[in-house]
């Protein structure tokens, strides 16, 4: 049997991260970049990053400065600095959003903390 077009595309692998991860929708993130103008939303975020859907994305290995209002229960606004770490492209065959993958760089530890603790109640 041979493959489609529609299969041309790698298949996902196993997840690998070592935090769990929740849902989350952000529509206004802020973030400090060189360019005038960023469209993106949070999907989801863990203790340790966050992906954010976009087509407009910054380049893998660039630092960025990001504001993040997280919603209640917690009810705070964090600023720290991230770091692109993967991008996925934007393309009609392939079955993922496009978007980037964050690292933090310098969550604060209590903050780490409240995420890893709200995100587990929700899990």
């Amino acid at each position: 049997m041979s493959a489609s077009k529609d299969q041309d595309f790698e298949q996902p692998k196993a997840d690998l991260r070592k935090n769990l991860r929740a849902p989350l929708i952000i529509q206004k993130i802020h973030i400090d970049a060189e360019r005038p103008v960023f469209f993106g939303y949070s999907k989801d975020i863990s203790r340790s990053g966050m992906f954010i859907a976009t087509t407009n994305q910054i380049k893998q290995g660039d630092q960025i400065d990001l504001t993040i209002p997280l919603p209640a229960p917690l009810n705070l606004t964090v600023n720290c600095r991230c770091e692109v770490v993967w991008k996925r492209p934007r393309g009609k065959r392939l079955p993922f959003e496009p978007g980037m993958g964050l690292k933090f760089l310098d969550m604060p530890e209590d903050i780490s903390e409240l995420l890893d603790a709200w995100i587990r109640k929700i899990d």
